[in-house]
């Protein structure tokens, strides 16, 4: 009598738990509802950390992987609205490890690129947003979009690493390929500003030729300038030499001073024209370098 009123007892628990069930389910499901669209409601009005709470308490309750997926997807999103890249990673990994087959994995690819860009790790985000490229067709308007936008970025990761003929080449197609992109503005001006930076090295490279000639110009006048102040200075102690020497002689001695002077190539009068012609030559040149050399 008490082995069959046991046995009656678990059949009655198991059939209870079978109706229970449902109903906690039933229960979890319009809560995780609840929540999920409490979560929907607050990221629309720009409210993401509240937000991400309310997703995440989704997360929590689901009862199945894609509902579980499906919130934690938007727990990254908000997270990503809000700039915390570090618990945006985590919860990526944690996605991808749990359920990589959701209809979810192609678009992480994309926004994990985005955070290694926010990151200042431009070549890793560069290789993934072109395996995102590649994951993606223009089928449809949204997927178009979405393929723009990864084209863009991949603009702006070689931008950012200053190859800029190589990014302009991205910008270009994003405005020629999808010319209702959200993207083709943004495209534009960075490619009107990959003009000016060409303009301006131009510029600077031109500047710099005119200063290095500049330097070379004063380093000529400086070196002409020596020259004549050294000749001058030779001339003068020539000069200087003669006189003292025809000082010194006796005017009985006028046959020993023809012979010297026709032995020399030029007079003293001749050599004293020469020196003051020198002097009014230097004069004009030290002119000429403040006037030409002085403002470079």
């Amino acid at each position: 009598m008490n082995m069959t009123t046991h046995k009656k007892l678990k059949v009655f628990i198991f059939l209870g738990l079978l109706l229970i069930i449902p109903l906690i389910c039933g229960a979890q499901e319009g809560q995780y509802a609840r929540r999920f669209q409490n979560g929907s409601d607050l990221y629309n009005l720009t409210r993401w950390h509240e937000a991400a709470v309310e997703f995440r308490r989704a997360q929590e309750i689901a009862v199945n992987v894609d509902d579980w997926a499906a919130a934690l997807y938007w727990v990254i999103l908000s997270e990503l609205a809000y700039s915390d890249y570090g618990s945006a990673l985590r919860d990526m990994n944690e996605l991808e490890q749990i359920a990589p087959e959701t209809t979810y994995s192609r678009d992480i690819v994309y926004h994990r690129a985005r955070v290694y860009y926010n990151q200042g790790f431009f070549e890793e985000a560069l290789i993934l947003f072109n395996r995102y490229t590649e994951s993606v067709n223009d089928e449809d308007r949204v997927s178009a979009e979405r393929r723009a936008a990864a084209f863009f970025w991949m603009g702006e990761c070689l931008y950012s690493m200053r190859q800029f003929d190589e990014a302009e080449k991205f910008y270009s197609w994003v405005i020629a390929r999808y010319p209702e992109s959200p993207k083709v503005e943004a495209s534009a001006y960075r490619i009107d500003l990959i003009k000016h930076k060409k303009i301006e090295a131009q510029l600077l490279t031109l500047l710099q030729l005119s200063h290095e000639e500049a330097l070379r110009t004063s380093e000529d006048y400086q070196r002409t300038i020596r020259t004549y102040e050294y000749t001058l200075n030779l001339y003068q102690r020539r000069l200087a030499e003669l006189t003292n020497s025809v000082s010194s002689l006796d005017f009985d001695d006028s046959a020993f001073i023809a012979d010297m002077l026709s032995a020399d190539e030029s007079p003293p009068g001749s050599l004293l024209d020469r020196a003051i012609q020198l002097g009014i030559d230097l004069q004009d040149i030290l002119r000429d370098s403040n006037v030409g050399g002085g403002s470079w």
